[in-house]
């Protein structure tokens, strides 16, 4: 069963070194987008509003054969209540 390994690009790429074996290329295909809910859904809390969150996945030869990229973006609407305005405005 062939190997992939699925890199991960949250502001800094941080290398996947083991890999995990993939029946073939849609299975890893399957696996990234799987992931990268999975990935957002511990470091958005902690990290901001604004993220992008990208896997790179190589074969066993180390050749880049998929990407794909998850955005966060949130904006707040209105001042609330830290906004230091009183309750009546």
């Amino acid at each position: 069963m062939p190997r992939y390994f699925f890199d991960i690009h949250d502001g800094q790429l941080q290398p996947d070194t083991e890999g995990t074996e993939c029946a073939d290329f849609e299975a890893a295909r399957r696996e990234a987008m799987i992931s990268l809910p999975e990935i957002a859904r511990w470091i958005i809390p902690s990290d901001g509003d604004n993220q992008a969150f990208t896997v790179l996945v190589r074969d066993e030869g180390g050749a880049l054969v998929y990407t794909a990229t998850l955005t966060f973006a949130a904006l707040r609407l209105d001042s609330g209540p830290d906004s230091g305005r009183g309750p009546t405005g």
